[in-house]
């Protein structure tokens, strides 16, 4: 309610003593009150749909440009002239508010004489200048409702909103992108006097430039709230250590995405663990950075999820990424999970669909396939039998559903013949006949192209063991040679300078090096600790320790000590957590 203090600083006199409209929009609103005695006499609720849709109204018709330029005209008299906002701001609003226009327009009844009518209208009824503001910001009529103040009309009446948009505006952030900040960081706008612009600075002094910072707040308003975000600052810090410039991140970023630093800097963090080189890693990102920065890097850690789930084992999975980081690529990925939902809609079982993914991953990244009932159809067969196909010979998967045919085939017949030869000429050098049916056995057992599978054999020579003791071993244990050098070198690093053990000790036991390295660290973490206390023998062999089941493993290794149950909830809760 009025008071008659500040009647005077809202109305012109002529209204003092007669009923007066009052127009709010989106929805309006409007009321006839009596000054004297300040008593309500009527309210009334109109929504935009039923002003818009009024039979008298020019909304009823299509509204002229000139009709439309005339009532912009008219607004920006009213906010500049009458309501004493700057010119900048008054035309701002008044040439970017076109819904609140319209509503305007649908108030009177002429289109001849635009300007007088609305004019007048507006002599007689004030707006709630908050309305035309908002939308002036990008916002639609429906957030313009949910954020307009339940107790004010006039924007000078909430000096430090405006005081803090100014700071934006003069900073250089695009007004109509404003609106998204205000919408999602509304914070922001409740500063002291100059507080803004010291956060914009803040990230300037991180070696941005004023245009990545403009661009950087524009797509993430929170981080103005609090003080500079400490996972920008790392994820930055990251970019950086992989030969990134500091405003390289700003070319990629836009207002229409939400970013999630954390998971950023998580993905980040996880292809590092990957085994990745710097050098790779950085050329892997300015190659695909929509790896992190569409959906935040969420489809690298959902992909990772699904393989694991397949029952592929982390370092496999690992491998698969480091012999293949083109399938890291978010075009390569989508057609990952489209082959993926592909084979689980014919009913392929996890074990039948992690074999054709680790045999044939980067196929499946590269190919788009038909979806599965198109393919049923053509070759007019069931599911479960189309899936048959593909367990006897998955290279079908593409040459019956691939989108580009013709292509595919020939793409396929080269790249499988290659590497069958590649792996052919390893498997003669380790002493395999050819077209015997060893051979036949070896080459669906061992997994990569032929100078990985030589790689990885020559990383065993280079540890110390002889070249016929890791025939001999590989012969034993062909899972051996499907995990990367790095994997490798890791596990014998662990059993040498960790685990105390010779090197000769693989030559009896092969399968520690296909053993998880986190099942290695924990069993004999948990062993080490009993032989400290007495309670275990001295070097048991490799098998004892690695080879049973988890129950004889607690059974013989943890529950024969007091203390032993602890420690191992520990140890494996310890895992978990990092």
């Amino acid at each position: 309610m009025l008071t008659q203090s500040n009647q005077f600083l809202a109305f012109p006199p002529i209204l003092y003593k007669k009923p007066y409209l009052k127009l709010q929009l989106f929805p309006v609103r409007f009321e006839f009150r009596y000054f004297h005695g300040a008593k309500l006499a009527h309210r009334t609720k109109i929504s935009v749909t039923e002003s818009t849709h009024s039979p008298s109204s020019l909304l009823a018709t299509r509204v002229s440009r000139v009709a439309r330029t005339e009532a912009q005209g008219v607004l920006f008299d009213y906010l500049h002239c009458t309501r004493n906002l700057s010119f900048t701001d008054a035309e701002h609003i008044s040439k970017n508010s076109p819904n609140f226009v319209q509503v305007l327009l649908s108030k009177i009844h002429c289109e001849k004489d635009v300007t007088r009518s609305l004019a007048k209208f507006l002599r007689y009824n004030p707006l709630n200048e908050f309305e035309p503001f908002f939308e002036s910001l990008g916002l639609s009529p429906s957030e313009v409702t949910a954020l307009l103040p339940r107790d004010l009309m006039f924007l000078t009446d909430d000096s430090v909103m405006l005081e803090n948009y100014h700071a934006l505006c003069n900073y250089g952030i695009p007004r109509a992108n404003i609106g998204k900040m205000y919408n999602e960081a509304g914070e922001i706008f409740r500063y002291d006097y100059g507080v803004l612009a010291l956060k914009l600075e803040a990230y300037e002094s991180l070696g941005l430039a004023k245009a990545t910072v403009i661009k950087l707040v524009t797509c993430c308003p929170f981080l103005l709230v609090g003080g500079v975000n400490g996972n920008f600052v790392l994820v930055l810090d990251k970019l950086r250590r992989l030969g990134m410039k500091n405003d390289w991140i700003g070319g990629y970023l836009t207002p229409k995405r939400t970013y999630n630093w954390c998971r950023i800097l998580d993905t980040i963090d996880f292809l590092d663990k990957v085994g990745y080189s710097e050098d790779r890693l950085g050329n892997l990102l300015r190659t695909n950075p929509e790896l992190v920065f569409e959906g935040s890097g969420k489809m690298v850690s959902v992909l990772f999820g699904r393989l694991l789930k397949l029952g592929l084992k982390m370092n496999e999975v690992y491998s698969l990424f480091m012999k293949n980081p083109e399938i890291l690529s978010s075009k390569c990925i989508k057609n990952l999970f489209e082959a993926l939902n592909f084979l689980f809609y014919i009913g392929m079982g996890t074990e039948d669909i992690a074999k054709v993914v680790s045999s044939n991953i980067e196929l499946m990244g590269s190919s788009s396939l038909k979806g599965p009932r198109t393919v049923c159809k053509d070759l007019k067969v069931t599911k479960d039998g189309l899936c048959q196909i593909i367990k006897e010979e998955p290279l079908k998967l593409f040459s019956l559903a691939s989108k580009s045919k013709v292509r595919r085939k020939e793409h396929i017949t080269s790249l499988d013949s290659t590497k069958h030869m590649e792996k052919t000429a390893f498997l003669l050098r380790l002493g395999y006949v050819e077209n015997s049916d060893e051979m036949m056995k070896a080459l669906k057992q061992f997994r990569g192209r032929g100078d990985q599978l030589q790689e990885r054999f020559d990383c065993l020579i280079n540890a110390g063991l002889d070249c016929n003791v890791v025939t001999s071993i590989i012969k034993q244990a062909p899972m051996v040679l499907n995990q990367s050098k790095d994997v490798i070198e890791k596990k014998i690093d662990c059993l040498r300078n960790c685990l105390g053990y010779p090197l000769e000790s693989i030559v009896a036991f092969p399968a520690y090096l296909c053993y998880d390295i986190e099942r290695i660290n924990h069993r004999f973490a948990m062993y080490v600790w009993l032989r400290k206390r007495g309670a275990a023998k001295t070097m048991l062999s490799l098998s004892t320790i690695l080879a049973c089941s988890d129950a004889r493993f607690v059974k013989y290794f943890v529950n024969v000590h007091p203390e032993g149950p602890a420690y191992w909830a520990n140890l494996r809760k310890s895992s978990t957590s990092s």
